[in-house]
């Protein structure tokens, strides 16, 4: 065990984050250059965009709960965590390179479809990118003891993550997505690959929960609150994929009227697009710490969440109505961003509040459901709906409307009050060995 390690360091935080900041960064690269490289390099269609889309989260739904379930159990190549992060982080790599060369893969195998090879392709990918999310994020609390060390690793992870995220679409914005694929091929197999060599898991991991205490944890769980939950978390969902997929669509028809020349309308596409998920990215990267949890502190977490999504759904609305050009898209995508913050950071800390806190990581896997199910609505439906609208501001209405809805039904989310906790985290007794 490296010094480091032992010794709790601020370096071994940053290495401990690399690991799921390469996962985030593969994942940013899917979300900025998969729809243009699809629609621009090889002519698909809007709604065979969404079926290549589709294959994430059919990749989600098993990929997260199996592979956390799984590495909780097992033990080889020296790490329960290490033997997956290193897998998906060599599938991630490889098929990030495979995407600007479906065409090549499809002649050298004969296949004629190029949308079954980039459907194989972007569901290897998603399958990589999901085998390693849940082991690179559990690792860190693996090899951090609880209270403020466990919370100051994730906190790293977060900063790092969201950093290297921005810094994804910066690049796919300054010297196109090719540069930003290729050099994400490197980025992404050495931040998976090597942290794991020096990083050193505990093999024996021993959590003590008496049976009175986990009796009352069960009974204490709030089903119907955590269905509220996620049936609004969902139609975030809904309304935030839509703008991922389909936004290609939008900018193309309002920003590039007239023009014939469709190297340079593809090319400036791929850059609109990077800048306005990079500013979207970092109001949601700088938010939660600085601006959120204060709030969350005088109003609570459900408060807070909502004015953000209604925030969000604003941002998507003012989009419909003002964004014929790409500044002010930018702008308000910032607005967006607000929203985005919320969604990516406060609805895991609510729905901990409403579960039995000895099946984690089953209720976590039940959670994702409420992301990957809407994401695979998006994808199957509502891109039928977005190519046959004459007028492209459909993306946005789609996307606002289903904000509003998520920002009303997380009213009906009753957050408890700091004076209602019971417990304490003597009810659960963790040691590392």
């Amino acid at each position: 065990m490296l010094s480091i390690q032992k010794r709790l360091t601020n370096s071994f935080y940053a290495l401990s984050s690399l690991p799921a900041t390469a996962m985030g960064f593969a994942l940013s690269i899917q979300i900025s250059a998969l729809s243009w490289l699809l629609t621009t390099k090889y002519n698909l269609h809007i709604d065979e965009v969404g079926f290549v889309w589709a294959a994430g989260p059919l990749a989600g739904i098993f990929g997260q709960v199996i592979i956390g379930l799984i590495s909780d159990k097992v033990w080889f190549w020296g790490g329960r965590r290490r033997p997956f992060v290193l897998i998906g982080g060599v599938l991630a790599a490889g098929m990030l390179m495979a995407l600007p060369n479906i065409d090549v893969i499809a002649a050298e195998l004969g296949v004629k479809s190029l949308l079954a090879v980039a459907i194989i392709v972007a569901l290897t990918l998603d399958l990589a990118i999901n085998i390693s999310f849940n082991p690179t994020r559990s690792i860190i609390a693996d090899v951090t003891p609880e209270g403020n060390p466990r919370t100051k690793g994730y906190t790293w992870m977060q900063t790092i993550s969201g950093f290297f995220g921005v810094l994804a679409y910066l690049i796919g914005a300054t010297f196109g997505n090719y540069v930003l694929i290729y050099g994400g091929v490197a980025l992404v197999f050495l931040f998976s690959f090597v942290p794991m060599f020096f990083i050193t898991e505990n093999k024996e991991l021993l959590t003590a929960v008496d049976e009175a205490t986990e009796k009352r944890n069960r009974s204490a769980t709030e089903w119907g609150q955590l269905f509220r939950i996620y049936f609004a978390h969902g139609f975030s969902w809904i309304g935030i994929q839509t703008m991922f997929v389909y936004i290609i669509a939008y900018i193309q028809q309002k920003f590039f009227v007239g023009l014939s020349d469709q190297n340079f309308i593809n090319a400036q596409s791929g850059q609109i697009i990077a800048i306005a998920f990079a500013i979207l990215n970092t109001v949601g990267f700088i938010l939660p710490a600085f601006v959120l949890e204060p709030i969350v502190e005088r109003i609570g977490r459900v408060k807070t969440h909502i004015m953000c999504v209604t925030m969000m759904s604003l941002g998507y609305f003012g989009i419909v109505v003002l964004g014929t050009t790409p500044m002010a898209l930018y702008v308000l995508m910032g607005v967006a961003g607000i929203g985005w913050a919320a969604v990516v950071s406060l609805p895991f800390a609510i729905m901990t509040e409403k579960i039995d806190q000895s099946r984690t990581g089953f209720f976590m896997g039940i959670f994702n459901l409420s992301v990957v199910l809407p994401q695979l609505v998006v994808s199957l439906a509502v891109g039928t709906i977005i190519k046959i609208s004459i007028d492209k501001n459909i993306i946005f209405i789609i996307s606002g409307a289903s904000l509003a809805i998520s920002a009303l039904l997380w009213t009906l989310v009753k957050e408890k009050r700091l004076s209602d906790s019971s417990g304490s985290s003597d009810d659960t007794i963790s040691s590392l060995k």
